[in-house]
């Protein structure tokens, strides 16, 4: 047989797509995937340049259930992060300022809050159809899980104060077992300490070099931020379509297929990685519009998000009394539980995915779903419910 029978990736050969050219590539995708961490950071800082302090106000007098579950949701999407919210329910509760039932609706709102961000992110396909009936159903397969718990939960909650109550038995065996210490506990991640670098570093140009303050210099860090997420995003997808190529498509899928409590751990891990469920999520939406990861196996590590995010502001929440580790666990609790009940049943997995995807046809025909999706259920809904019961 000649040599110029030799099948590709033979000595001597490069396929396209491999050997020298993967490591740029990686390398790239590296890079792209930092300043999407830097973006979804300058999001959040650009919120609270423009009003410091209007997230804390939005919680203080709110006694009706349905009000604190709408002040959870406004305030998650004003700081973009459910970290936050939580880390400043945290704070009030164990001041003393909200009781700990009182702050449980505000915990399931902070839940539903942060799943804007994925929609953000799923613009950033909004010019290819295909790619964007992915990315937008990537997206909002969240929101329905997050919108079907709190339907499941809350009317239990409101019923029996089953997650307050439970969370104060926990913290008393705790407290017997000599666990809840004085010094508490923290992690510090490495990757959220380059990312705030990086963010520090563009609010500091904005601020310190340009000169703008307040509003002025909060639209600026907003616009820095959108800008930079739709370039890197639209980058990411189709580097990710190169270097992933379809057998490590198909191994990917297929792993996660085949066991959906290894995505589980895997979204938990990353996201206490990165401590932020925003960015684990966000991640998935890319990943998902390029075809790399299917909606049913990306479904399970979000599931993980949820669960890592409790994790974290649980750990930091030792350093605090007694109230604020009863409401972290409120929020373990109640992610361990909408986890419980939607993972292990397919039919009722399969709910938020349908849903998630007949929304996502819709927004492909008319992108004015889109609009009508993110005001009604993230604006509309939040505004009336606090108008009737605050």
């Amino acid at each position: 047989m000649s040599a110029s029978t030799s099948p590709p990736g033979s000595a001597g050969e490069t396929v396209p797509g491999q050997g020298p050219q993967i490591l740029p590539r990686l390398l790239l995708l590296l890079g792209l995937l930092y300043v999407f961490l830097i973006s979804i950071k300058l999001l959040s800082g650009s919120i609270k340049m423009m009003g410091a302090g209007v997230a804390d106000g939005l919680f203080e007098g709110v006694s009706n259930p349905f009000a604190s579950l709408a002040v959870g949701i406004l305030a998650t999407v004003l700081v973009q992060s459910s970290s936050v919210t939580t880390s400043t329910i945290v704070g009030l509760v164990g001041s003393g300022t909200i009781g700990v039932a009182a702050a449980v609706p505000m915990i399931m709102g902070a839940n539903l809050g942060t799943t804007i961000t994925n929609t953000l992110v799923s613009l950033g396909s909004v010019g290819r159809k295909s790619e964007f009936r992915r990315a937008f159903a990537a997206a909002t397969v969240h929101d329905f899980f997050n919108l079907l718990a709190v339907f499941v939960f809350l009317p239990i909650q409101l019923w029996t104060g089953f997650l307050h109550k439970s969370a104060h038995a926990i913290t008393g065996m705790l407290g017997e077992w000599g666990i809840i210490g004085e010094a508490g506990g923290s992690y510090k991640s490495p990757i959220k300490a380059a990312v705030s670098w990086a963010a520090g570093g563009v609010k500091h140009f904005v601020t310190e070099t340009i000169g703008l303050e307040g509003t002025p210099a909060g639209l600026t860090v907003l616009s820095i931020g959108l800008i930079a997420i739709f370039f890197s995003l639209t980058t990411i997808t189709k580097t990710m379509r190169v270097v992933i190529a379809d057998k490590a498509e198909e191994t990917l899928n297929k792993a996660l297929k085949k066991s959906g409590l290894i995505a589980i751990a895997l979204g938990a891990m990353v996201t206490m990685a990165v401590q932020s469920s925003s960015i684990t999520t966000s991640l998935l939406v890319p990943l998902c519009a390029g075809g790399i990861l299917s909606l049913e196996n990306a479904f399970p590590v979000m599931l993980g998000a949820n669960l890592g995010t409790t994790i974290t502001a649980f750990i930091a929440s030792l350093a605090t009394d007694v109230a604020g580790l009863e409401i972290a666990l409120v929020h373990v609790q109640f992610n361990l539980l909408a986890t419980g009940l939607f993972f292990p049943f397919q039919r009722i997995r399969a709910i938020p995915i349908r849903l998630a995807r007949m929304l996502a046809v819709q927004a492909v025909r008319n992108k004015i779903w889109v609009i009508i999706y993110v005001v009604i259920v993230f604006i509309v809904i939040p505004l009336t419910l606090m108008y009737i019961f605050k």
